[in-house]
């Protein structure tokens, strides 16, 4: 390895520490506005869905299959089926796209 591959690998634990470290130490107290509580409470569901959701589109063979899965699991989901069952049925619904397509 060269020089700079590990200056790379400093420099990306360093910023990795800080973005973990510089929260802790710098908000000591409670926070009481309830726009960046609710704004804190989002954060994980929207970069769970931002990589996501790009990863279902690209997954398959054809973007009509893609996009068929993607309204399955969202029907299913909205009738508060379970995560195998919305999983299950989308999976099962691109199959039978692809054979179809």
């Amino acid at each position: 390895m060269t020089d700079n591959t590990y200056i790379y690998i400093l420099v990306m634990a360093l910023v990795t520490f800080l973005i973990r470290a510089l929260p802790l130490t710098l908000i000591r107290q409670e926070i009481k506005s309830p726009f960046i509580k609710s704004f804190l409470y989002y954060v994980p569901y929207v970069t769970l869905s931002a990589m996501t959701v790009p990863a279902i589109f690209t997954s398959t063979g054809s973007i009509y299959s893609a996009a068929a899965g993607f309204a399955a699991a969202m029907i299913l989901a909205f009738f508060r089926k379970s995560l195998l069952t919305v999983a299950a049925g989308a999976c099962v619904v691109v199959y039978i796209i692809e054979l179809i397509v």
